[in-house]
């Protein structure tokens, strides 16, 4: 059950459910002095002054996990209660996890959740007992965007004051508070003296529709290297994967050597042609050498557009779950996620 933070007031404010599932955030030092996942979702929002004149808040705490340990399986269960706290009345919805899968998480949600309401995923970069922990303010800056009123937001990772769409947002830094970016389109909004400002408008991506226990296909992701000789493609369907993304180099990329695997592997199972680098597109037009963008989807590799590998792996296994199994059907859920 939820538990109500003391002193709300629901006679006028918003109201947010807030869904704890560990991370630094929640993380305090254990007998060898190295910290893990403790506090309660109670607990962290009964610290941050100010929250209660913010929105009423009820507190779940379904998970204590470090952010790496979170599953899809996991996020569909929170996804399924979101739905259910919206559907009760809930104004607004905030995800408490830790960041080192927050920008697949929120992306995750983004994907499956159908809302008009905020949803915020946040967490911090500095445990609680830090000097400068940063979860306090987090918080409170992910409650303000949430009980703002702001509709079709979609999901977004609030951090530092700062508002990043879930589609865009990547952690650029192992250990600066400043870690999220969403470059190069830049954050959707900020918070300023107690207000979510929107600065940009996202575009809208096709939801897909899962039950909580739908099976989630394997898929491969695979970063492409100086003089790689791809020995990995040709084994990875009897390895059981039902689809791979390739980190390819530049925009869209890979030594000739490996493009007859690749063509080989896009026959078999469903293969997304995505880039190692930080930024910036596939290509799809421009290249026309062996193991060019060009070659490669001739080769019958779907084009993963400006997702980056991370989110063109997720996306490919929960389309493949959803039972997008033909790749014209693939390719219209990339067009409609990778394009910005």
């Amino acid at each position: 059950m939820p538990q109500k933070l003391p002193g709300a007031d629901v006679s006028h404010k918003p109201r947010i459910a807030v869904f704890a599932l560990g991370g630094t955030i929640a993380m305090t030092r254990g007998e060898t002095g190295a910290i893990a996942p403790s506090l309660s979702g109670a607990a962290l929002v009964a610290a941050v002054p100010g929250l209660t004149d913010v929105a009423d808040i009820a507190v779940h705490s379904p998970l204590q996990k470090p952010g790496a340990s979170l599953t899809i399986s996991d996020i569909l269960a929170v996804a399924s209660e979101v739905r259910s706290a919206l559907a009760n009345g809930a104004n607004g919805a905030i995800v408490v996890q830790g960041t080192d899968t927050i920008e697949e998480t929120a992306f995750l949600l983004d994907c499956v959740l159908e809302t008009s309401a905020p949803v915020v995923v946040t967490g911090a970069m500095r445990g609680p007992e830090a000097a400068g922990a940063d979860g306090p303010a987090n918080l409170l800056a992910s409650a303000i965007v949430a009980a703002s009123g702001a509709r079709n937001t979609g999901v977004l990772v609030v951090l530092g004051d700062t508002a990043h769409a879930a589609r865009h947002v990547r952690k650029g830094h192992t250990a600066r508070p400043d870690a999220f970016t969403s470059a190069p389109f830049g954050p959707l909004g900020y918070v300023f003296e107690g207000q979510f400002r929107q600065s940009l408008h996202r575009s809208v991506g096709q939801t897909l529709y899962l039950d909580t226990d739908t099976p989630i296909p394997p898929v491969a992701l695979l970063q492409i290297g100086l003089g790689d000789d791809g020995r990995m493609l040709r084994h990875l369907p009897e390895m059981g994967f039902e689809g791979a993304v390739i980190a390819a180099m530049g925009a869209g990329h890979v030594p000739q050597p490996i493009v007859e695997e690749l063509g080989i592997l896009a026959d078999t199972i469903p293969v997304v042609l995505s880039s190692r680098v930080a930024t910036g597109p596939v290509f799809e037009n421009t290249y026309g050498f062996p193991g060019s963008e060009i070659d490669l989807l001739k080769r019958n590799l779907v084009p993963g557009g400006s997702l980056g590998p991370l989110k063109a792996r997720l996306l490919l296994q929960l389309g493949l779950a959803a039972g997008h199994n033909q790749n014209t059907d693939i390719q219209k859920l990339f067009v409609s996620w990778g394009n910005a």
